[in-house]
């Protein structure tokens, strides 16, 4: 039998060329500590310092204001913010590595305190019902958001697009459409979060409608092979997002309809909880979707480098994507290739403001120095 690492092959994605299939996951960190949420020297060393990922994918920069969710967020829809991430685009190009942008926007999934008062913006006016955190550190609860109109659609459709545009004057390899996890675009997706009754909601293309549309305004600065998305098909019970018999054949039908464009990647989420006794859920998103999905499929959540191999191994992924083993193993390809033991993470860092849990994680071989 072959020792070979399918994570450590070669393989392109679109038009990237990538040295191997070991991404890192976009990964929110908070660190943007300025006036205008731009990255700064903190971001620089902590994306170069990971620069041996076949392809690094960044924290979810939001595409305006409205985007907002979260504090301390490098945002990429002001000029100081593409500034800040041409100097990280620069330094990992250096670096030998590839990194693309993730282009988010939280939709429901924030508070009036991110908005001067104002409700944040969602597809319907439906309170997730969930608790987070204000600039302060405060914990709140969500409120029911406002039900944007189709001239606000229209108008956040076009952030995307600027946000992509910027992305480019940014220097970035390509751009991933954040349209996962709860946040705006699956807010549009999910039946319960969107009870329009537009051609925004209902049937399966009314409620993909604004994705492609997101899709059309990005395309407008990017080729389809330098775009990327992430989709989490079985997520259940975060940010009020409930699966329901309509869920899954809805991502049939968008991940079909996907086959007709030339994407870089789809990446895929394994569900977040589990799921196992819900019979209209999937429980093994890469095995549903690789039969479905012709083009390159990136899967996540939870894999290791034992978990990573079988995955590509078995056909039912392309690439794989870590996220808290990349926050505390920067070179994490290389521990991968000597098999080496990974270090562990601090979770109590992974949203504080400072370098600790950041960029002083040792490479394996400042571990031996020491």
């Amino acid at each position: 039998m072959s020792d070979k690492q399918e994570l450590l092959q070669p393989i392109k994605i679109g038009a990237v060329q990538l040295k191997n299939r070991v991404i890192m996951a976009p990964l929110t960190r908070c660190r943007a500590t300025n006036e205008h949420q731009a990255p700064d020297q903190k971001h620089i060393d902590y994306y170069t310092q990971r620069a041996g990922a076949g392809l690094i994918i960044s924290e979810g920069s939001e595409v305006s204001e409205k985007a907002r969710g979260y504090p301390f967020v490098a945002g990429i829809f002001n000029e100081a913010q593409v500034e800040g991430w041409k100097k990280v685009t620069e330094s990992v190009h250096n670096a030998g590595g590839k990194i693309f942008c993730q282009l988010w926007h939280v939709g429901r999934t924030s508070l009036p305190d991110y908005h001067d008062g104002q409700l944040p913006w969602a597809p319907s006016a439906v309170d997730p019902e969930t608790e987070l955190r204000n600039a302060k550190g405060e914990k709140k609860q969500t409120v029911a958001p406002h039900a944007m109109s189709k001239e606000e659609i229209k108008q956040t459709v076009a952030e995307f697009g600027h946000a992509a545009a910027n992305a480019k004057k940014a220097g970035f390899d390509g751009v991933e459409i954040h349209s996962s996890n709860g946040y705006l675009i699956h807010q549009f997706f999910n039946n319960k979060s969107n009870v329009r009754t537009d051609e925004y909601g209902g049937t399966n293309e009314n409620r993909a409608r604004f994705f492609f549309e997101v899709l059309e305004a990005v395309k407008e600065s990017w080729p389809e092979n330098h775009i990327g998305c992430r989709l989490n098909p079985s997520l259940h019970g975060v940010f009020g997002i409930e699966g329901t018999p309509d869920t899954i054949p809805f991502f049939d039908y968008l991940v079909s309809r996907l086959n007709d464009h030339d994407l870089a990647y789809v990446h895929m989420s394994e569900p977040f909880t589990d799921v196992s006794d819900i019979d209209f859920l999937e429980s093994d998103i890469a095995k549903h979707f690789r039969p479905i999905y012709k083009g390159n499929l990136m899967i996540n959540n939870e894999f290791d480098r034992e978990s990573g191999n079988k995955v590509i191994a078995n056909g039912n992924a392309d690439l794989v994507a870590f996220g808290k083993l990349f926050i505390s193993n920067p070179d994490l390809p290389h521990r991968f290739e000597l098999k080496a033991e990974t270090a562990d993470w601090n979770q109590d860092t992974f949203y504080s403001q400072g370098r600790e849990g950041y960029t002083d994680y040792p490479t394996l071989e400042e571990e031996k120095a020491n």
